[in-house]
């Protein structure tokens, strides 16, 4: 299926790796010129031939100048996935989650969002373009830990469902894709905090998560969902929630 999507421009934040990387390669693939956004860009970004933009974006400067480096180079953008997310994770219980922990990770998980979102504005309206956000099931069962990331999450949710409707009579569609557990470097972290090794963690998640397919998803999975979406092909879906979860959440 030809998605449409030769010649347009994409923006894709946390992209050296996981989700991030895998939706460059998609974006790429089916000819979308792509800044891959990120605090280290990776060799592996590199060579995909996306155009690497180093940036921190929990600095509230740093999304007004991602953007601006963006567009510089690509001439305005057709389409935004704020990927970025994850940061400093923590299993403690909430009465030891302070104040800097809250403000760090909702900077990184719903504030790059929005302010990327925002300096990207004018370029999308005049493109009718697409923005695309990436949360998690966390959103969706947000009891346990890590709390406030899972918190954030939802808030980015809420933050596009409401921003799809404020944009949609312009053109603009804002989505959210949520994936549940995916392979990607954040199980490296989570063996870290636990003690764990890796691969069980990763073995065990079905069974605890209910995941019905038994098995957790591909970042690749998840990027080729995002594709779709950010398509003409999907050019009447918006402000809708997308979960790529194996069936966990049984409610949406």
């Amino acid at each position: 299926m030809d998605l449409g999507l030769a010649g347009r421009t994409a923006l894709v934040t946390g992209a050296s790796r996981g989700i991030g990387l895998a939706v460059v390669e998609a974006l790429i693939a089916e000819g979308v010129r792509v800044v891959g956004a990120a605090r280290r860009p990776s060799a592996e970004l590199i060579a995909a031939g996306a155009h690497p933009v180093a940036v921190d974006l929990r600095d509230p400067d740093g999304p007004a100048a991602l953007v601006e480096a963006a567009v510089t180079h690509l001439g305005g953008l057709d389409v935004v996935v704020n990927n970025a997310g994850g940061g400093d994770l923590t299993l403690d219980g909430f009465a030891d989650l302070d104040d800097a922990t809250w403000t760090q990770t909702f900077d990184l998980n719903l504030f790059a969002a929005i302010r990327t979102t925002r300096a990207a504005l004018p370029s999308l309206l005049e493109r009718q373009g697409v923005v695309l956000n990436v949360s998690s099931i966390g959103a969706w069962k947000p009891e346990g830990p890590p709390l406030a990331y899972n918190v954030a999450k939802a808030a980015l949710k809420a933050f596009g469902r409401g921003l799809a409707t404020e944009l949609g009579p312009a053109g603009v569609r804002v989505l959210t894709v949520t994936p549940g557990p995916t392979r990607t470097a954040m199980w490296g972290l989570m063996a870290e905090l636990t003690g764990l090794p890796e691969q069980a963690i990763l073995a065990g998640l079905p069974e605890q998560m209910g995941i019905v397919t038994g098995r957790v998803t591909e970042p690749e999975e998840v990027a080729a969902l995002i594709t779709f979406l950010a398509s003409p092909r999907a050019g009447n879906i918006t402000g809708s929630d997308h979960l790529v979860d194996g069936g966990a959440i049984r409610s949406a």
